[in-house]
């Protein structure tokens, strides 16, 4: 029998609760609360991605949230997404997350929609690899699904890739699903067969993620704000990470059992 895949961790991604709060100055939605009760349902990691624009993480939310998660939730892995050529750095030095994940947005950019083109990258990435790893942090490279690329990641120093999951989130469903599901098992291999962590994000949802699961190898994590944030409003942030994980564990039985 085969062994059990290793577990997939939950990330939530506290965004678009920071994206409500701005748009009053009341406070509420409160960052350190809705990351507070996601993980006392089970969240096993905290992401923000904050832009130098501010639209929705704030500088004072990545040092209320180090803050919460050092003197509480020592366990819980500190994600901080982001441009390193922008903001992402400073962050970094400041509170030395686990993990960076350097992703190449534009600063006006309304969402990330694609990944670092490498080994075009490579020159410009490796010095602040290295000083994020001298600061004793993780750095997972914001990635599309490229089987070809993962050993350029490897080459500079990156520890794991998120592979962008648009383009299969946008296939779910459709007759384009068991190709591109295909394609984002083959860049996971590849990662994995250079010496990659793997992580992934991007539009992944309670529908569209147990298949995700079952079929991507070695999925160490992933990072989900916008599906999942939305889900809580109708059902609370308790329910939605059960639900979340529920779907994450389903994808991991039938991977065992050998099932899409």
């Amino acid at each position: 029998m085969n062994a059990p895949a290793p577990t997939t961790a939950l990330s939530v991604n506290v965004n678009k609760v920071a994206l409500l709060r701005n748009t009053r100055h009341l406070g509420i939605p409160s960052v350190t609360r809705a990351a507070t009760l996601c993980l006392q349902a089970g969240a096993q990691g905290i992401t923000v991605h904050p832009r130098p624009d501010a639209r929705h993480i704030r500088g004072s939310d990545v040092h209320e949230l180090h803050a919460l998660l050092q003197q509480d939730w020592p366990q819980v892995e500190f994600n901080i997404e982001g441009n390193p050529f922008h903001n992402l750095m400073d962050f970094v030095r400041a509170v030395r997350p686990h993990q960076a994940t350097f992703v190449p947005d534009g600063e006006g950019q309304f969402t990330s929609d694609h990944g670092w083109s490498l080994p075009a990258d490579g020159p410009r990435l490796r010095p602040l690899i290295d000083e994020c790893h001298a600061l004793g942090v993780r750095v997972s490279l914001f990635m599309d699904a490229d089987a070809d690329a993962m050993t350029h990641a490897r080459a500079i120093g990156a520890d794991r890739v998120e592979l962008y999951t648009e383009p299969y989130a946008a296939a779910f469903g459709t007759p384009q699903q068991a190709a591109q599901l295909a394609r984002f098992a083959s860049a996971a291999q590849a990662a994995l067969d250079a010496g990659l962590g793997v992580n992934a994000g991007h539009d992944l949802n309670r529908d569209n993620l147990p298949a995700f699961v079952a079929q991507v190898p070695g999925l160490a994590e992933v990072s989900i704000g916008h599906a999942l944030v939305a889900d809580a409003l109708e059902l609370g942030y308790g329910a939605t990470i059960h639900a979340y994980l529920a779907a994450i564990a389903q994808g991991q039985v039938a991977r065992t059992q050998g099932r899409p």
